[in-house]
Formats: structure tokens, C-alpha cells, sequence
């Protein structure tokens, strides 16, 4: 079974950047869907970015440009740089992953996402 867990939230101020880190375990020698949420207090959780097992990326409207999804193969983590953080971008982070079958394509549907960590809360103050 997978599992995930995130690191690296914390506070900083509007234009700072953070890099989180999600370290996974358990995972088959399959493709899989991986990607980030978040969601805020009061508000629905977004899908902020995922990537397919061919490595392409996607990106909500939001954060593009400013953030940066990436895998670090070696150490099994899925990676979120966070360039320009703005106070809006404030919210528990979480990454999450599914197996990607063949003909398969990865999405930022949350409900497919089978594996997920317990989040990591990023705080961004004007």
C-alpha cells in the first residue's frame, strides 16, 4: 500500500517561496497520477498541479508560473516549488497519487486519488 507523507509548509511573507516535499513509500513498479491539493478554511479543495507517469504536468490557472510540480526519483518524492507566494495561496496542502492504467490519463479530480497524505499547512501574510 502507499503512503504518503508531506513536508516543508510554514510561514512567510507575500513574494517568498516554499518547497514541499511529499516522501512516498510502497509504491509498485506501475505508472501512477500524482499531484497536490489544497484547501482552505471555508473554502473547496483545488487541485494546484499533478503529473502524469510520462512526466507531463499540469497546472491550475492560478498558480501557474509561480509553481513548479516535480518528482525526485531517487528519494521516491514528489516535489512543489512555490515561487511568489501570495496570501491567497494560503491553505493545508495535501499530494496525493493513484495507479495510472494503460490508456489512463491523470486528471485533478481528487475522488480518483486513492492515496493521499495528511496534509501540510502553508500560511502566506501579506
Amino acid at each position: 500500500d502507499v503512503q504518503l507523507a508531506e513536508s516543508g509548509g510554514g510561514s512567510v511573507q507575500s513574494g517568498g517561496s516554499l518547497e514541499l516535499a511529499c516522501a512516498g513509500s510502497g509504491y509498485a513498479s506501475t505508472t501512477y497520477c500524482k499531484g497536490w491539493f489544497r484547501q482552505s478554511p471555508g473554502k473547496e479543495r483545488d487541485v494546484v498541479a499533478f503529473i502524469s507517469g510520462d512526466g507531463s504536468t499540469t497546472y491550475a490557472d492560478s498558480v501557474k508560473g509561480r509553481f513548479t510540480i516535480s518528482q525526485d526519483n531517487a528519494k521516491n518524492a514528489l516535489l512543489l516549488r512555490m515561487n511568489n507566494l501570495k496570501p491567497e495561496d494560503t491553505a493545508v496542502y495535501v499530494c496525493a497519487a493513484r495507479i495510472m492504467g494503460p490508456y489512463d490519463y491523470c486528471s485533478g479530480d481528487w475522488f480518483t486519488y486513492g492515496w493521499r497524505g495528511r496534509g501540510t499547512q502553508v500560511t502566506v501574510s501579506s
